[in-house]
């Protein structure tokens, strides 16, 4: 369970507000805290503050609002406002309280990308207390999302700078999130090395959450060592303390711990209990890493009562959740045929040992009572008859689910492969390289990438080349054009690899202008996610050789010297160009407006004739089915 860090900042009210009369301190009780925040929120509400307060009244309510939800809308608002002022320092704590609510919502990817903003402003503002605390808030995403390496690097670089500055309490709170990374990755021995060292510390400046989870945490590693009273007690301790200061994520999680253990208990009511307790408090604050968990422990819970329909239905309530957060698209799918096939697998047992028992206590009985037995036979017969309806319906929802998944197997080896080579491989196994003697080859590649690359985040530079080729393959498929692959910042793509073709080089050149004006519109959109690039495109036609490599990740490309000429044409080319071979000019002139650039030397291959494709002749494309 991690601990959710706050900042701790009291804004100071003045005379002429509604709440005026309270005095708030460093060390304010919680129960003052969540009255001093209802009344904060009110002010807001009704406009009754004096409008240069306004960003301070936002960033405390980003700061101490318990509820995920609200203390989203606040942040956005506070987003708003500070870009409006461009005030940093309110931006910065606007970023990470909204990363920290979207995690606790579930929404990692998000999540991320608003925590790395706030980095990026601490950084530049040099402020180590503020990226030693976005550090860990980012470390808290990475060890949700199951990814320990991240997760550990970033609580480490988070611990070590809020110990420099002196911050005492978020120095706790780190110690504590890094000792719960190492108890989710089963290593108690540091787990436990980190909590007693954060203990230490709440104790010391009276932060009775913190030793709350401390508490809580404990009784986990209790419980895993079958030190169930011990356990029990931790928890149940830490719970009392939480429900005061309405920790509503830890209390939910906490509560399917002591699930499990009156679960182990054999006390199926008080376990039941305790799920459903969990379930309603995460339902309630939209908590979806809880809801999936308590889904999971009530399922459990029914299958060992034998209630297989309420199992079954909590499974999926739970498989529901879990995709929602790992944002996966199949496993509903696959959940759901496993589920289905296990309760069915079940009760077809339950049906046969009753049938069994049945059988016995016929034999048993008087044989006069043949009324009684041809009833139960009958009885018997429509429950057999029941049962084999109910397979048939099973086999037939399987049937379609494995159609679905060939189908989209067979969508997937399209996108790979031409479709004459896809259907070789699938009745083959293999596919023998083929040479074509005219194909259109085409490389694209953006100006000053490497130095732009270096002056945005990973993130923002990958959505970026994103956006661009997923607009690419949208335009060669238009065309009829495979794509062969994409290396960094190039884009490379090949037409005439069907044998029917002809016109593959006047389908190439349509595309690039299509490239060309993409990338010239996308200079437009004032988007500051999307770096701005200007592109440079290469073309030549000539005999290829093509065929797959590899036989797990496999791959189709083609190799020969035309690859290399239409390689050469794109690093000779200029921004917003489209640079050709004499061969390709040859079977395009008659369609295109081309300018001779005369013979200009290329690397290794001396001197060639080039030309630069200007526009298109109107009175003859226009004729042209593509």
């Amino acid at each position: 369970m991690k601990f959710n860090f706050t900042f701790h900042s009291i804004f100071p009210f003045k005379a002429y507000l509604l709440i005026g009369f309270f005095c708030l301190i460093q060390n304010t009780s919680f129960s003052q805290k969540m009255s001093y925040t209802d009344s904060l929120e009110s002010v807001y509400r009704m406009g009754a503050y004096d409008k240069k307060d306004q960003l301070k009244i936002i960033e405390e309510l980003s700061n101490n609002l318990i509820d995920p939800q609200k203390t989203l809308q606040y942040s956005s608002k506070l987003i708003e406002k500070a870009k409006l002022l461009d005030s940093s320092q309110y931006l910065y704590t606007g970023f990470l309280k909204k990363g920290q609510a979207l995690r606790l919502k579930g929404d990692y990817t998000l999540a991320l990308e608003f925590l790395f903003e706030a980095a990026s402003i601490a950084i530049k503002n040099k402020n180590n207390r503020d990226i030693g605390l976005v550090n860990i808030a980012i470390a808290d995403v990475y060890s949700e999302m199951k990814n320990h390496e991240n997760a550990v690097s970033y609580y480490e670089k988070g611990i070590d700078l809020l110990k420099q500055v002196g911050d005492t309490l978020n120095f706790a709170n780190g110690l504590f999130n890094l000792g719960d990374e190492y108890l989710t990755n089963k290593d108690n021995d540091l787990a436990i090395e980190h909590f007693m060292e954060a203990g230490l510390i709440f104790r010391k400046i009276n932060s009775p959450e913190g030793e709350a989870y401390v508490l809580g945490n404990m009784g986990i590693i209790y419980a895993e060592q079958g030190k169930d009273n011990l356990a029990e007690a931790n928890i149940n301790e830490a719970i009392g303390i939480l429900v005061k200061s309405e920790l509503y994520s830890a209390i939910s999680e906490y509560l399917t711990y002591m699930s499990d253990i009156y679960l182990k208990k054999n006390d199926w009511k008080s376990a039941l209990n305790y799920s459903k307790k969990s379930l309603d408090l995460a339902t309630k604050y939209s908590l979806k890493g809880q809801i999936s968990e308590a889904n999971l422990q009530l399922s459990n819970l029914y299958e060992k009562s034998g209630n297989y329909k309420e199992s079954l239905s909590y499974f999926k309530k739970y498989e529901i959740y879990k995709d929602s957060i790992a944002n996966l698209q199949n496993i509903q799918k696959t959940a759901d045929l496993r589920t289905d096939f296990e309760v069915t697998k079940k009760q077809t047992e339950i049906d046969l040992k009753q049938s069994e028992v049945n059988l016995l206590n016929q034999q048993k009985k008087n044989q006069s009572i043949v009324m009684i037995a041809t009833a139960i036979a009958l009885f018997l017969i429509g429950l057999l008859a029941f049962g084999l309806f109910r397979r048939n319906k099973f086999i037939q929802r399987t049937k379609k689910i494995i159609e679905q998944e060939r189908n989209r197997s067979d969508g997937l080896l399209l996108n790979i492969l031409p479709e004459e080579t896809a259907q070789e491989l699938k009745i083959s196994g293999k596919v023998e390289a083929k040479r074509f003697e005219s194909v259109t080859v085409l490389f694209t590649d953006f100006k000053d990438f490497t130095k732009s690359s270096e002056n945005v985040t990973p993130e923002k530079l990958v959505k970026s080349i994103d956006f661009y080729f997923s607009r690419f393959d949208e335009i060669i498929e238009k065309y009829g054009i495979e794509k062969i692959k994409s290396i960094g910042d190039s884009f490379m793509c090949a037409g005439g690899l069907h044998f029917d073709t002809t016109d593959h080089a006047l389908k190439m050149t349509l595309a690039s202008f299509e490239m060309l004006q993409f990338v010239e519109d996308t200079k437009l959109i004032n988007n500051s996610e999307i770096v701005h690039f200007d592109v440079r495109i290469g073309i030549n036609t000539g005999p290829v050789v093509a065929g797959v490599v590899g036989t797990k990740k496999f791959a189709y490309d083609i190799w020969g010297d035309t690859v290399n000429v239409a390689s050469r044409m794109e690093s000779t080319s200029k921004e917003g160009k489209i640079n050709i071979t004499e061969n390709t000019y040859l079977l395009i002139k008659d369609y295109f407006v081309c300018k001779y650039r005369g013979q200009v030397e290329v690397k290794n291959k001396g001197s060639m004739k080039m030309y630069f494709v200007n526009s298109i002749k109107d009175r003859t494309i226009a004729n042209m089915k593509i």
